[in-house]
């Protein structure tokens, strides 16, 4: 039932989804965890083929811009272009293709921003992946872009998180959370690192952690709606009705999207 409830509002908060997507076992108990370092290597790979349905507009400048880039051997040109693909591509939600595109594009600019890009496509990428080996594979190429940018910038918080967030999806549990604590020392208030050290605890079952991690973020933006949900979540959880309760009346009054609201209204339905 939480999963079914929470996967409801994952077109307004997909971080949420991930809750479900990570092992079961990721931060059951911190003091036994094992790293699990990755010894398999990714070969290269071409964009997807077979995707589900794209919007025509979409599918039409794609083809455009294919057309394009098969008619010139400019380097240049042809970086260009693979950049405008992986933009439609992420427009399309074809994270895959849009990482390979990405990839060739920062490769030849060699930039920051670049590099950001491919990064990001990546653990786009990654996230969706059903199949754990394809999921590893795309997790180490976002490690790898994404660190290039965290080289140039290492205050870019987001970044190092989403580097974080790979490797506990990807076999390596303990050089994740430990990557999110090192942020938290730096930036207490880091909404994004409280709500994942939230998250992952709850999914594991350590509730009352979880309660810790989010009253914090409450603490940090008391508008932040997911973790406002998560809080909830995590008070029913341990056994705290009245206190989910009371979270839930307040989440039900901060946005009334009908996902949220239904979402919401299954909680306090068990709580009657």
């Amino acid at each position: 039932m939480l999963k079914t409830r929470i996967i409801l509002i994952a077109a307004s908060a997909i971080v949420i989804w991930l809750i479900f997507l990570l092992p079961k076992a990721v931060v059951e108990n911190e003091s036994q965890l094992k790293s699990a370092d990755s010894t398999s290597s990714h070969q290269g790979a071409s964009p997807a083929k077979g995707h589900s349905q794209i919007p025509a507009s979409i599918t039409a400048s794609i083809k455009a811009v294919k057309t394009a880039r098969s008619s010139t051997s400019s380097n240049q040109k042809n970086a260009i272009f693979a950049d405008s693909l992986q933009s439609l591509y992420t427009q399309a939600g074809q994270f895959d293709s849009a990482a390979i595109y990405g990839a060739e594009a920062a490769t030849f600019f060699n930039t920051t921003e670049s590099s950001l890009k491919a990064g990001n496509s990546y653990y786009d990428a990654s996230t969706f992946a059903m199949d754990p080996q394809k999921q590893k594979a795309l997790a180490e190429k976002a490690r790898e872009w994404l660190g290039k940018a965290i080289e140039a910038n290492p205050k870019n918080y987001e970044a190092r998180i989403k580097v974080a967030m790979t490797y506990l999806s990807s076999g390596g549990p303990m050089q994740g959370i430990k990557q999110l604590r090192e942020i938290l020392k730096e930036d207490p208030k880091n909404e994004l690192a409280l709500f994942n050290m939230g998250m992952l605890s709850l999914q594991s079952g350590q509730n009352s952690k979880a309660v810790d991690w989010l009253t914090q973020l409450e603490e940090v933006n008391p508008r932040h709606l997911q973790g406002q949900l998560l809080l909830g979540v995590a008070y029913l959880k341990e056994g705290k009705k009245t206190e989910a309760r009371r979270q839930f009346e307040k989440v039900k009054k901060m946005d009334n999207d009908p996902a949220v609201q239904a979402t919401v209204d299954s909680y306090l339905k068990d709580l009657k």
